[in-house]
C-alpha cells in the first residue's frame, strides 16, 4: 500500500519551499527551520494549537547532527557542503534536509473509534486472557504489538494471551488499519478494556467479559467560511537527511546514505519499529529516484515491473540511519505515536535539497530519473 495518501506531496512542495528561502536568504536550511518550526502550543494553520507533544524540532536536531551540521555561536551550518567528487570527475555529492509530520487517525471530524473485547479465566489467578479485535494484519506485525500491549496491560506472560481477530462474527469494529492509526486506536482501548476488566477481576466476577470502545479526542471539520478547525487527534514527527551523488554525464542519482530521526513516542516492539522505518525509507528511494508513472490519452504507459521500476537491493543505500526517539505522546499508549507513514513524507524533498547542492539546479518535480536530471542539467531538450 502506498503511505500517507497526499501528505508526501504537501510535504515535497512545503519543504521545497523551505530549501528554496533558505537558499535566497543565504541561510542554512537547517538555521531556517530552528528559527521557524512549531513547538509545544504552537497554532497550526487551522486555528487550533497542535496536539500535545510536539518533537519536531528535536527531530530535525537530531537529524541534522547526526548528518553534518553543527550548531555553532552564529547559528546551524553544514560543516561538508557538497561539490564534485575527487574520485570521480564526473560526479558531484550534495546532502538535504527535510521534515514533516503525519496525522495519526483520521481527520477533520470523522467519528474515530476502537472496539475491543477482553476475557480472563482462572480460578485465583489469570491464567488465560483472550482479545477480541478487528485489526487486520497487513506485514507491519499488528497482532504481536497486541499481544504485547494486552499482557501489560493485565500483568500477564504473553503466551496467557489469546487473539482472536479479523473475523466480524467474533469481533467488532476497529476502524481501518490506515492513517497509522492501529496501534495507537487499539491500545488505548486495550488499555482502558484491561482497567475494567481487572476491576471485575478483583471483585471476583470471573470469568470475566468486557467489550469496550475507544473513543480519541475529537477533531472537528474546516469552518465553510474560514477554513478554521482542529483536525488531528495526534501527529508523528520526523526528520530526515539524503546525501547523493550525482552523475553529470549520464544524469543517474544514487542516494548513498540516509539518516532519519523518527520520534515513535514509545517503541512497543523495537524491532518491528525499524524494520517499519528501514522499509519506508527504502520505499521512499523508489517514489524519489525510480518510480516514474507515465501516462498518455488515459493509456498507462508503465504497467510493469519492467517499465516502473522499484528499488532492489541493488539500490538500496548503502547506509540507513535510523535514531528511534521515545519522547511520549500524552494521548498515546504507553506513550507511543503511529509511525506506518510519516517517514515517507521527507525523503523526496530532502533528495531534491542533496541534488541542488550538488548540481546547483532545483528541481520542482521528481522522481529523479537519468532522463528528468540531464533535462534539469540543460543536457537534453525538453
Amino acid at each position: 500500500a502506498f503511505r500517507g495518501f497526499g501528505a508526501p506531496q504537501g510535504a515535497y512542495v512545503a519543504e521545497m519551499q523551505v530549501n528554496k528561502l533558505a537558499d535566497a536568504l543565504g541561510m542554512d536550511p537547517v538555521e531556517l527551520r530552528m528559527r521557524n518550526l512549531a513547538k509545544e502550543g504552537s497554532l497550526q494553520t487551522t486555528g487550533a494549537p497542535y496536539p500535545p507533544g510536539v518533537t519536531i524540532r528535536e527531530a530535525t536536531e537530531k537529524c541534522a547532527l547526526e548528518s553534518g551540521w553543527q550548531h555553532l555561536p552564529a547559528g546551524w551550518t553544514q560543516l561538508h557542503p557538497g561539490g564534485p567528487d575527487a574520485a570521480h570527475p564526473a560526479r558531484r555529492r550534495g546532502i538535504g534536509i527535510a521534515c514533516g509530520h503525519k496525522n495519526v487517525g483520521f481527520s477533520f471530524g470523522y467519528p474515530e473509534s476502537c472496539t475491543v473485547g477482553i476475557e480472563l479465566y482462572g480460578k485465583t489467578e489469570i491464567e488465560r486472557a483472550v482479545i477480541r479485535h478487528a485489526a487486520s494484519e497487513v506485514g507491519q506485525g499488528t497482532h504481536t504489538v497486541i499481544a504485547q500491549m494486552a499482557a501489560d496491560a493485565l500483568g500477564i506472560d504473553m503466551s496467557q494471551i489469546e487473539l482472536i481477530s479479523t473475523d466480524t462474527s467474533e469481533t467488532q469494529d476497529a476502524g481501518a488499519v490506515s492513517a497509522s492509526r492501529m496501534t495507537f486506536f487499539v491500545g488505548n482501548a486495550i488499555r482502558e478494556a484491561a482497567e475494567i476488566a481487572l476491576d471485575e477481576w478483583r471483585n471476583e466476577e470471573r470469568p470475566v467479559k468486557v467489550t469496550h470502545q475507544y473513543k480519541p479526542v475529537p477533531t472537528t471539520p474546516p469552518d465553510p467560511a474560514t477554513g478554521q478547525c482542529d483536525p488531528n487527534t495526534a501527529y508523528a514527527y520526523v526528520a530526515q537527511a539524503a546525501e547523493v551523488t550525482v552523475d553529470m554525464e549520464t544524469g543517474q542519482v544514487d542516494v548513498e546514505r540516509i539518516v532519519c530521526a523518527i520520534d515513535v513516542g514509545k517503541a512497543i516492539n523495537p524491532q518491528q519499529v525499524e524494520g517499519q522505518v528501514e522499509g519506508g525509507l527504502v520505499q521512499s528511494v523508489g517514489y524519489s529516484v525510480l518510480e516514474n508513472f507515465v501516462e498518455k490519452d488515459g493509456l498507462v504507459l508503465t504497467p510493469s515491473l519492467s517499465t516502473y521500476l522499484v528499488p532492489t537491493s541493488l539500490d538500496i543505500p548503502k547506509e540507513i540511519k535510523t535514531l528511534i526517539m521515545e519522547n511520549p505522546d500524552p494521548r498515546g499508549p504507553w506513550g507511543a505515536r503511529g509511525l506506518g507513514e510519516v517517514m515517507f513524507t521527507c525523503m523526496a524533498p530532502a533528495v531534491a535539497a542533496a541534488v541542488h547542492d550538488a548540481t546547483g539546479v532545483w528541481f520542482d518535480d521528481f522522481p529523479f530519473t537519468p532522463e528528468h536530471v540531464l533535462r534539469g542539467l540543460g543536457e537534453l531538450e525538453n
